[in-house]
Parts: C-alpha cells; sequence; structure tokens
C-alpha cells in the first residue's frame, strides 16, 4: 500500500459510484481517512459496500447551506480537513436547443454550484491551518468540444476556471488548487448501461466519438483518474498549482 496519504484526511463529493466511488477508494488505500458525500442513503451505502470510510453525509450540495453542514460534519468525524475533492457533478447531455429550463438548471447546479459552495465552505478551515489541497473534476471536453456538450461544458469550464483564482488568492495560505480533467471514462454504471439494450442512440453516438478521438484508442478507467487525484493530494505536488491535468490518453494535447 502506498501510505503517502497516512495521517490526512479528505472530503469527497459524489462518492457513490464510478470515478467518485473510485478516488475514495484510492484514497483510503494510501491512508486517508474520508469523509465521503453522496446524494442519497442508498447511495452511500453503496460506499460503504465497497470500502472502508470514516464517515458519510447525505445531502443536495448545491442548495444554499447544505456544504456547510457537509463541512461541519467532516469536522466532527476527521478533527481537520486536509483534501477536497469536489467530484459531485452530472450534466444533461444533450443537444444546445433541445435543453429545457430545468435541463440547464439541473447542469449548472450540479456541476458547478457544487463545486462553489463546497469550495467556500471549506476555505476557512484551510486558511486558518495554513494546509489545504483543492481538487475540482472537470472535463475534457472543455477543450475537445464533444458533441451535445456546450452545456455542461459551461458549467465544467467555470469549475476548470475557478482553480486559477484559488491558487493565487490562496497561494500564501499554504493551499493549492487544480483541476483534473477525464475524458470519456467507461465506469461500471457506463458499461452496464452500454451493454443492455436501452442504451440511447445519442448515448452510442458520443460515447464512439469520445473513443475515436482518443490517440490511445480506449476510454480512461475511473482508477486512472483517481491515481491523479492521489497525487495532487499528497505532498509530491505541494509546487503544483492553479493547473489542469488532462487525463484524457491524447484525446486533447498542448
Amino acid at each position: 500500500m502506498n501510505a503517502d496519504l497516512s495521517g490526512r484526511t479528505a472530503i469527497v463529493t459524489g462518492a457513490a459510484s464510478g470515478i467518485g466511488l473510485a478516488i475514495v477508494q484510492r484514497l483510503v488505500a494510501d491512508g486517508a481517512c474520508v469523509v465521503a458525500a453522496a446524494r442519497s442513503a442508498e447511495d452511500l451505502a453503496r460506499v460503504q459496500r465497497h470500502t472502508s470510510i470514516t464517515a458519510g453525509f447525505v445531502g443536495e450540495l448545491q442548495k444554499p447551506g447544505v456544504a456547510d453542514d457537509l463541512v461541519a460534519a467532516a469536522l466532527e468525524a476527521l478533527g481537520h480537513i486536509d483534501i477536497l475533492v469536489n467530484n459531485a457533478g452530472g450534466g444533461v447531455i444533450r443537444p444546445t436547443l433541445e435543453h429545457t429550463e430545468e435541463s440547464l438548471q439541473a447542469t449548472v447546479d450540479n456541476n458547478l454550484w457544487t463545486t462553489i459552495r463546497c469550495t467556500r465552505a471549506v476555505l476557512p478551515h484551510m486558511v486558518s491551518r495554513q494546509h489545504g489541497r483543492i481538487i475540482n473534476i472537470g472535463a475534457d471536453s472543455v477543450r475537445t468540444g464533444l458533441i451535445d456538450h456546450a452545456i455542461y461544458n459551461a458549467a465544467k469550464g467555470g469549475v476548470h476556471a475557478m482553480v486559477t483564482g484559488l491558487a493565487r488568492e490562496f497561494g500564501q495560505s499554504g493551499i493549492t488548487a487544480n483541476t483534473v480533467a477525464p475524458c470519456y471514462v467507461l465506469t461500471p454504471e457506463l458499461a452496464a448501461l452500454l451493454e443492455s439494450d436501452e442504451a440511447p442512440a445519442r448515448l452510442l453516438r458520443v460515447v464512439e466519438q469520445g473513443t475515436a478521438i482518443v490517440p490511445l484508442g480506449r476510454p480512461g478507467q475511473p482508477a486512472e483518474v483517481a491515481a491523479t487525484v492521489a497525487f495532487l493530494a499528497g505532498e509530491d505536488s505541494r509546487f503544483v498549482t492553479g493547473q489542469t491535468l488532462y487525463v484524457n490518453g491524447g484525446s486533447s494535447m498542448g
């Protein structure tokens, strides 16, 4: 086991499945104590079945005040917070003109507002300790312009952009802020959907394009994203801040 994160504490949002669950598993394996945040008790139970977390939290983090409750619960369980992984997200992927007011709001809420609220909630504590690692999960589609992703990219683009400001504003407080931007990742949930007869034709088209632009010729794996998060969470990355690290098999470069 890699013990680089031994003694460190972390909050991971959107922890119930896919990339989020892989991040929780990796941080725990590397020695961190983790509070996992999920949207429902059922989702949290799924995390607890797959890995050993210190505590869990259930709530809608895009709503005012809920992120403050998460941080308070994490401080009670952990004593202090070293790492915040803003993974909660998920958008409605559809052509721009087919979005409704509800789908527009959901896409921005789930991706951008959750990240803003959780970051603002944890920053005072990190500033008081003069230490912290803020890691946002972004999207490679912000650079590649993947089909049907314009509104999703608008929300994730905000997630990308905020780390440069955070890095400059809070660098003297010992806090780093970075984004990990994966390309199309074959999560177990997505794999099961693709193997079923219920996969929408539009999804199949997006997956086909997302794979075709990857020079390595395959989608990413959740564990590969989690490994990059673990690097940014540890001390070996202490001079890395304000950056977006693309975990994308080369689908966008430069």
